[in-house]
Parts: structure tokens; C-alpha cells; sequence
């Protein structure tokens, strides 16, 4: 209570010195509203689709604009009180020009009526001018891939869409990493999802690829961003259109491996805006081959299985928004996101041990899934002051994740069966005010946060006696784990140019943080414990612009990485009692530096983005793998296990180096390519031994290449690769795939249809892995079904009229490191 009351003066204060004003303030001005319908002036019909240009009385230069709809109706917001002069122009008519159009303070919205536009005396055949927009787009904060424009993505999710995407990499278990690493934060639509929290891998791929709009990459967040994520943001833009009437688009795909659906809805009248999506997502069972060896160092034991394991999963989602206008000053917009994913996996291993020289063979069978449900609600106010860009929102959000996990396990010679189950339940309350107040030349960014997150995890664990038929619970494995995690923040950023070419953007974060954790039960394996930690986090970005639309930055910033559910929950899964995974409620949150120099460059439809930089993380956290003592199911006789679980391993110097670039040799073929290297280099903390301790070169790279043939038909093809990622204890698989895509549009370009192959020639692939600890080394190989053949289809309906677009505003957590996928599933 006391952060809050902190929080709530320390923003009254800056609210207050920014409302009296520093060196003074800009003229007061009101924003309105210009609009009209646009008729042909013979048949007295509308005409859509023509351009709506608005400049300042006496002055050429375009301003703002609009294009009328299918009714002729245009409109064109944000217009200050002044003076205005208006051309309207249409292919095979005359250009309209209307001067002297005046708006005031006290009526800032104007109507003017109907407007005629005179065809020409020699009218013109039918022409469709269309425009592109290019894939990948490099702009002064962030880079921005256009999913929307990619031909080789339709049919799949999230997870193919982000192998595509300039900085970021994907393995073959779905975990994203931006420039090798995986302390990322993933926002939908600039705000968290709770499905994210608990299994980041799963989330993504319950996404359809058609869904997506763009990915936003930002490296270097200001202090407005949530300090989370040190390696930066990656925002999902699902597809949402400021239309006029109603549109939309529906999109399938089928394949041989997965298969997806979707259906986009956006409808606007007048003020109000309405958006609804829903799609889903099932992938074919696989079965996947599985081996495994691991050996004491004094030769006592090894442990070899191998088997087979048959996985399918099913995703569904869907959301609805609404956003209202009430004037030129306040906004109100709510959304609400639903999802939910289930997977299966059943299995089959054998096993062949050497135990102090005596042989143990046995088979087990087991039977895993997990289900995963949430809701993500948030609703947002806007208020525009009469200043221009002064404003001020106030945001609320509410998030609810529920995942079960449960597994029964069958061993032969046995009578005793293990069945263990895991009901996770994370909510979420976050309140966040953010304000702005434009000086004379300087902006000034301020606002504070509360997120309160409460997760319950019920666990049962018993044994199953198949004669008796009674079930026997595990006392020290069956309670319910309570953990409290709440964050307080406040920031304060400034931003101005000097000379016209260079742009400052400085700023700092506090963030307080207040954790409990405690069982209910007596007895029980996890223990309580509380801890609280204040961080002040700074950011520093200078750019400098030069000519042809080149620039170059320089920025520093501090990162923090608090873990999720998935890193933390306890539940203790022992499906395969000699590899056992567990989570880790104690863990510390990571802190990063980054430092980052970026030259960039923009050439008709060339571009370059080309960066050095350097990253220190301390209090790394990695799955790392211990030894604990089990007893063999099979003989009764004592033996060594191991368990997978989370540690703060040490610290973290990385140096790297990132290129990508794009060019046009010829206008029909775009070719694009990124290349990522960088090191690790891991210094352990005190009391934990790490094996791998020498300074490792980690890279990945793809190239694609695309060809636009005459009548709408494009061909892509995509390539790539990425090196073995390094652990503190050894090295996770290296990942590469060659993809092929055909896209043909149909019914005069408001549908497609596709073709999608993946690595054509490689009916499976294998992914290997080595781990050496203190007295063993483990190694294993995953072999899972890979080429796949897909087709596709699209359709959009209703006409575009374009409409200024709104402002990104609203609740963005970006304070937790998301769980990764480690079940060995592509």
C-alpha cells in the first residue's frame, strides 16, 4: 500500500509541474472532423475509392487525407481549427479543388454535403492501380515484418511466421530467441496474453499465420515499456482495419502436417468500430522416435532407452473489440481474447540399465497431456487535452490462465502405476496511467503501473495398485503451492531533436517488486518463502539522420527479466522417474545492459539494417539438469535419476553482430537475407558448477528470394539455418529448414490460393543434444517427422475506405520471461 501511495504522489507531482508548464506552452488548439460524400455528377452515383487531399490555405504541401468508401463517404479526423484547402481527385474525372474551407474552436467538425465530380470529355478504360506494401519494413524504432505479404507462411502459425522475421530465430521446439536470446517478451496487439505466461512455444503455435498482420521488433525500448525483456519486445499485429461498413476475410489451409483456419470481421460506423476474430489450429499425430543414453563418470551406471512417442495438438482462439469515439477528446475502447490448447503425447520406451554391474530392463508406457484455457480482458480511456498531443489514458486489465497437466505412467514387472496431476490457476489485475505533455521542444512521457498476479497450483500425485485396485497418495507430492508476485512502477521519458538531425530520447524506470510463496499443506516438498527487490532501470537513445533515408543510433538500456509460471511452478512431473522436470518458485530475476550501435538505410526498395552490440545478463536463467536419488520401479534398487529444473546459473557476456539487407536485382524478385553471430560466455555463481565454460560463437542466418509473375502469381522460397544454441552444461540441437511457396490470386484479386512445401527431400529430422555434469554425461536424439505439403486459401470481402488510424494506448506487461517449449514437439 505504501508503493502505491508513492506511486500516486510521485505522479501527481510530475502531472502538476507539467501542467503549470516548462519554457512555456504551444497554443491551445482543438481537433475536429472534415467530411462529405463524393457523387458523379451525370449519373449522380458515388464514387469510391477517390483521393481526399487537405493542405493549409495557401500552401501546396498535403497535410492529411482520406479516400472516400464505396458510398462515396469520406472523412478526415484530426483537424485543428484553421483554414483549409481541399483536392479531390479520381481517375477519368476532373480534379476538384475547394478552397476557403474553414473549421473554428467552437465547431470543429464540418460537413460538406455532397460534392460532384465532372467526368473528362475523353474518358479513360478501366484501370486498378494497386499498391504494395514491401515484406520487411525498417523504420527509426523498430523493424516490422509484414506477414500479410509473405507468400510461403499461409496454412501455418505464429511459430512459422517468426522464422521469418529479421533479428529473431526459432528452434525446432518452437522457443523464439531475438539475437540468440530467448529473454524475450511476445505482445498481442502491443498488450500480454496470459497463455503467453504459461507456455510461450504452445501460445504461438495456437495462432494461425493468417491471422497476423506484422511482427514489430524493438530492441531498444524506452522507459514507457515495462522493464521486461532483456533482449527486447516482439509485438504481434493481428489483422484489424479502420474501415467504413463492413469487411473482412476468411482463410484455410490443409496439409499434411497441420492444418488451420480463420475468420476475420470488421465492421465501423460513424465513430464506432467493431472487430472480431476467431481461428483454430490441429496438427495431424506424429510419431516421433526418441533415444536416450546417460552414464555415471565411474562407469556404476548407465541408463539407455529407447521408444516412441505419438503427439497431436489442437489450438483454438478468438477475440471481439470495440472502440467509440466521443468526440475529438475522448475514446473509450475494450477487447476480450480467448484461448485454449490441448496436446497429447503417448509413449512408449524401453529401457536397458546397467546398475552397479547388474542389468535392468523394463518398458514403460505413458500417458501425457496438457490443457490450457484463458481470458484476457482489457478496456482503456483516452483523453485528448486541447493542446496538440497532450493526453492522458487510463488503462485496466484482467488476465486468467488455467493449465492442466497430468501423466499416468505403466511399468512392466510392476504393479504399482504413478498418476500425477497439475491444475495451475494465474490471474492477473493491472492498472496503468500513462500522460504526455509536449513542451516547446520537448515531450514529456510519464505514468505509473500496479500488477498484481496471484497463482494457485494444485498438485496430486499417487500410485495406482493394479491388483487392490487402491490408490495410494504421495503425501509429500499432493498439496496446493499459493505464490504472489506484485509489481509497482513509475517512469518518466524525455524526447526532442536538435539541429533537425539528431533525435534524444532519454528516460528511467523503478520497478518494486514483492514476492510470497507458501504450501497449504503440511509436509510438502515446496517451501515457503518471501522476497522483495527495487530495480531502477535507465534508457538512452541518440540517433543521427543523414541523406537517402539513412540513420544511425546509439542507445543503452537496462532490462529485467522476473520468470513466469513456467519456470516457477513446483509440480514435480515424474512420468519417466529417471527424467523427472520440475519448476523453481525461487528463482531471481535476470538484469541485463544492453548497448547497442545500428546503422540503417533505406534506397528505393533496398534497405540495410546492420548492427554491433553487447549484452551482459547476470543471474542468468537456464534449464539445467541435476542428479537425485530414485529407486529403480523395476528392481526396488536404489539408483541416480535426474531432474530438469531452472537455476540462475551466473552471469553472461555476450558481443554479436547482426546484418540484414534487401534488394531488387530485377522489379519482379526481391531477394532478403539476415545473418545474427554472437558469443556466450558464462561465468557461474557461487556454489554452482557449470561444465561448459569456454567462450562459445553462436549464429543463425536464412535467406529468401521471391518472384512476382505476370497475373498474380508469386513464387518464395526460404532457407534456414541455425547453429547448436549453448548451454552452461552443454548444447541444445541445431535447426534448419528449406521452405517452398506458390500463391496464385483469383476472383479479381479478393482471393488465393497456395502451395506450401517444407523441406521436400527430408521426410524427418534429427535433433541432438549433449549434456556433461559434475560426474555424468547424458545425451539424446529426437527424430520427428519434418517435410509436410500444404495448400491454402483465402477470401476478402467489402471495400477499404481508409481512415486515420488510431492510437496505440492501453495496459502492455512486458515484465515476465515467458516459458519456453521443452517436450521435444515441432
Amino acid at each position: 500500500m505504501k508503493r502505491i501511495l508513492l506511486l500516486l504522489t510521485l505522479f501527481s507531482g510530475i502531472s502538476l509541474a507539467s501542467a503549470q508548464g516548462i519554457g512555456g506552452a504551444a497554443a491551445s488548439s482543438v481537433t475536429g472532423r472534415i467530411s462529405g460524400v463524393i457523387l458523379d455528377s451525370l449519373t449522380k452515383s458515388p464514387i469510391d475509392y477517390a483521393t481526399i487531399s487537405l493542405s493549409r490555405a495557401g500552401i501546396a504541401k498535403t497535410t492529411n487525407g482520406s479516400v472516400s468508401d464505396e458510398k462515396g463517404v469520406f472523412k478526415i479526423d484530426n483537424i485543428a481549427a484553421g483554414t483549409y484547402r481541399i483536392t479531390i481527385a479520381f481517375l477519368g474525372y476532373q480534379t476538384k479543388i475547394l478552397d476557403s474551407i474553414k473549421t473554428t474552436l467552437q465547431k470543429p467538425d464540418l460537413n460538406l454535403g455532397r460534392i460532384y465530380l465532372s467526368p473528362n470529355k475523353q474518358m479513360l478504360n478501366e484501370v486498378i492501380v494497386t499498391g504494395t506494401t514491401p515484406v520487411v519494413e525498417n523504420k527509426i524504432d523498430k523493424l516490422v515484418y509484414n506477414a500479410e505479404q509473405d507468400v510461403a507462411i499461409a496454412g501455418g502459425n505464429a511459430t512459422d511466421v517468426l522464422r521469418k522475421v529479421p533479428l529473431l530465430s526459432v528452434d525446432f521446439e518452437g522457443n523464439v530467441s531475438l539475437r540468440g536470446s530467448q529473454n524475450v517478451r511476445v505482445l498481442i496487439n502491443g498488450k500480454p496474453s496470459g497463455a503467453m505466461a504459461s507456455n510461450m512455444a504452445d501460445a504461438l503455435k495456437a495462432i494461425p499465420a493468417d491471422q497476423i498482420k506484422n511482427v514489430e521488433v524493438i530492441t531498444s525500448p524506452s522507459a514507457k515499456y515495462d522493464a521486461e525483456g532483456t533482449s527486447g519486445i516482439i509485438n504481434i499485429i493481428t489483422k484489424k482495419n479502420n474501415l467504413a461498413g463492413v469487411s473482412g476475410s476468411v482463410n484455410g489451409g490443409v496439409g499434411t502436417r497441420q492444418n488451420s483456419g480463420n475468420v476475420n470481421l470488421n465492421a465501423k460506423t460513424g465513430r464506432l468500430a467493431v472487430t472480431a476474430n476467431g481461428g483454430g489450429f490441429y496438427s495431424w499425430p506424429q510419431t516421433s522416435t526418441i533415444s536416450f543414453k546417460r552414464s555415471s563418470n565411474d562407469g556404476t551406471q548407465v541408463i539407455s532407452q529407447i521408444g516412441q512417442s505419438k503427439t497431436d495438438r489442437l489450438a483454438a482462439n478468438g477475440s471481439i473489440g470495440a472502440d467509440y469515439d466521443f468526440n475529438s477528446f475522448n475514446s473509450i475502447s475494450t477487447n476480450v481474447r480467448l484461448n485454449g490448447f490441448n496436446t497429447g503425447a503417448d509413449g512408449s520406451n524401453s529401457n536397458q540399465n546397467l546398475l552397479n554391474g547388474s542389468a535392468v530392463n523394463f518398458t514403460r508406457l505413458s500417458d501425457n497431456s496438457m490443457h490450457m484455457n484463458g481470458v484476457d480482458w482489457s478496456s482503456d480511456f483516452l483523453h485528448k487535452f486541447k493542446k496538440k498531443d497532450q493526453q492522458i489514458s487510463i488503462a485496466y486489465q484482467l488476465t486468467n490462465g488455467k493449465q492442466r497437466n497430468s501423466y499416468i505412467t505403466d511399468i512392466s514387472n510392476t504393479v504399482l502405476d504413478e498418476y500425477g496431476n497439475n491444475d495451475a490457476d494465474n490471474t492477473e489485475n493491472t492498472v496503468q496511467i500513462d500522460y504526455t505533455h509536449p513542451f516547446k521542444k520537448v515531450t514529456l512521457e510519464t505514468g505509473i503501473k500496479g500488477i498484481l498476479r496471484d497463482v494457485v497450483s494444485d498438485n496430486r500425485t499417487r500410485n495406482f495398485n493394479s491388483l487392490t485396485s487402491i490408490y495410494s497418495p504421495i503425501s509429500s507430492r499432493t498439496y496446493v503451492y499459493d505464490y504472489n508476485q506484485d509489481v509497482y512502477s513509475a517512469y518518466a521519458t524525455f524526447g526532442f531533436t536538435l539541429a533537425k538531425k539528431f533525435g534524444i530520447r532519454a528516460g528511467a524506470r523503478y520497478e518494486g517488486t514483492e514476492i510470497n510463496g507458501d504450501a497449504r499443506s503440511a509436509g510438502a516438498a515446496a517451501s515457503p518463502f518471501s522476497s522483495s527487490y527495487n530495480n531502477l532501470v535507465p534508457s538512452f537513445v541518440v540517433s543521427r539522420t543523414f541523406k537517402n533515408f539513412s540513420t544511425v543510433k546509439l542507445s543503452y538500456n537496462q532490462r529485467l527479466q522476473r520468470p513466469s509460471l513456467f519456470y516457477l511452478n513446483p509440480f514435480l512431473n515424474s512420468a519417466d522417474v529417471y527424467n523427472q522436470s520440475q519448476g523453481n518458485p525461487t528463482l531471481r530475476p535476470e538484469l541485463s545492459h544492453n548497448i547497442e550501435f545500428n546503422y540503417s538505410m533505406f534506397v528505393k526498395t533496398s534497405v540495410l539494417n546492420t548492427s554491433v552490440y553487447y549484452r551482459r545478463t547476470n543471474d542468468i536463467i537456464e534449464s539445467f539438469v541435476m542428479p537425485v536419488s530414485i529407486t529403480d520401479p523395476s528392481s526396488g534398487n536404489m539408483a541416480t535419476g535426474s531432474r530438469t529444473t531452472f537455476r540462475n546459473v551466473g552471469s553472461n557476456n555476450s558481443v554479436g553482430f547482426n546484418f540484414f539487407g534487401q534488394i531488387n536485382p530485377v522489379k519482379p524478385l526481391t531477394l532478403r537475407g539476415n545473418f545474427n553471430m554472437f558469443t556466450y560466455d558464462i561465468n557461474a555463481n557461487n556454489g554452482l558448477t557449470v561444465t561448459n565454460t569456454n567462450t562459445q560463437l553462436i549464429y543463425n542466418a536464412f535467406l529468401s528470394g521471391s518472384y512476382a509473375f505476370p497475373k498474380g502469381l508469386t513464387f518464395e522460397t526460404f532457407l534456414i539455418t541455425n547453429s547448436p544454441r549453448r548451454t552452461s552444461q552443454g548444447k541444445n540441437p541445431s535447426f534448419n529448414m528449406w521452405n517452398l511457396g506458390l500463391k496464385k490470386e483469383v476472383m479479381k484479386k479478393k482471393g488465393s490460393i497456395g502451395l506450401t512445401i517444407i523441406d521436400p527431400f527430408n521426410e524427418s529430422k534429427n535433433f541432438r543434444s549433449s549434456i556433461v555434469g559434475a560426474d555424468f554425461t547424458q545425451s539424446s536424439n529426437f527424430s520427428v517427422p519434418f517435410r509436410s505439403f500444404g495448400t491454402s486459401f483465402s477470401y476478402r470481402f467489402g471495400k477499404l475506405s481508409m481512415q486515420a488510424p488510431r492510437k496505440k494506448r492501453g495496459v502492455t506487461n512486458d515484465d515476465l520471461k515467458q516459458g519456453e517449449q521443452n517436450n521435444g514437439n515441432q
